[in-house]
């Protein structure tokens, strides 16, 4: 009774969220529109659309090739991706199971049935990731707007897993990775790429920029078949800054606590500055430090 009241109102709210973002993508398509049209149109890169549709034999083989593609690009895990993977999981399924949910902030009556705003659903997952002995942080990514995509930011959890050789490898993860590519008005094809993706993504940037090409080449097509802009939230640029921009990674201090973001190139050690003759007041202090 309980898991049927679940999912109804996981559907629910599955509707309601595809309510929401089609009219989202109406407006903003028809804003970029305007812009683009006004700008003389795009800059002929490859997020941009061109030409007209495709002949079904061809759309056909497109779409089989990207479900090659998908499923080659998720398949290559390798033994520290899959107990990463495992772990993650096994968090998920702990705070959806959790009694009364995880959120523990204003958001939480809002939360929904998955008990946990986004951002108590990241916290709860890198803590027990850490609990499991691994190096987990929250992540940050900020980018700003082009002429091609709008600016954003986004938050994700990673672990840095020493290898055998010594070095250390980055392994990203998203709790909620099928959702950040659900389109409203997507085709049947479409639709099952994204079903094919895994709910909770765990792997290694070089893979999950692979899948997000993958994904983004078919939001493409799926766009130019309708007749339909390219939304810009959809296009790679877009969709790559999201995980594979350069965070902030919020390391945490001492009895859990939150502590100063530090660049994911050094997890372990906070940045180091450097001055210069710019930042030096005539007091010989340093005014501004620079990274």
């Amino acid at each position: 009774m309980v898991v049927a009241e679940a999912a109804a109102a996981a559907g629910n709210e599955m509707s309601l969220s595809n309510m929401v973002l089609g009219f989202y993508e109406e407006a903003e398509r028809e804003r970029w529109a305007a812009e683009e049209e006004a700008a003389g149109g795009g800059d002929g890169s490859d997020d941009e659309e061109s030409g007209g549709g495709s002949g079904g034999a061809e759309s056909s083989a497109f779409c089989q090739e990207q479900r090659s593609r998908l499923h080659e690009a998720l398949a290559k895990r390798s033994s520290a991706e899959r107990r990463v993977q495992a772990d993650a999981e096994e968090a998920v399924r702990q705070m959806r199971a959790t009694p009364g949910g995880v959120c523990s902030c204003a958001s939480r009556a809002a939360a929904g049935a998955g008990g946990a705003c986004r951002g108590c659903a990241l916290r709860f997952v890198a803590e027990r990731l850490r609990d499991a002995g691994y190096n987990s942080a929250i992540c940050r990514t900020r980018w700003c707007r082009t002429p091609e995509i709008p600016s954003g930011e986004h938050s994700y959890v990673d672990v840095v897993v020493p290898t055998r050789s010594g070095k250390a490898v980055r392994v990203v993860i998203e709790p909620g990775f099928r959702a950040e590519f659900e389109m409203a008005r997507g085709g049947a094809e479409y639709r099952a790429l994204v079903a094919a993706l895994p709910e909770v993504f765990v792997g290694r940037p070089e893979r999950l920029r692979a899948v997000v090409r993958v994904m983004c080449d078919a939001a493409r097509q799926c766009a130019r078949e309708s007749g339909m802009h390219m939304a810009p939230w959809r296009k790679q640029r877009y969709m790559e800054a999201k995980w594979l921009g350069t965070p902030e990674r919020a390391a945490p201090g001492p009895g859990g606590a939150a502590a100063t973001a530090v660049p994911v190139g050094s997890p372990e050690k906070p940045p180091r500055f450097r001055a210069s003759m710019l930042t030096l007041d005539f007091g010989g202090r340093t005014a501004l430090e620079v990274v």
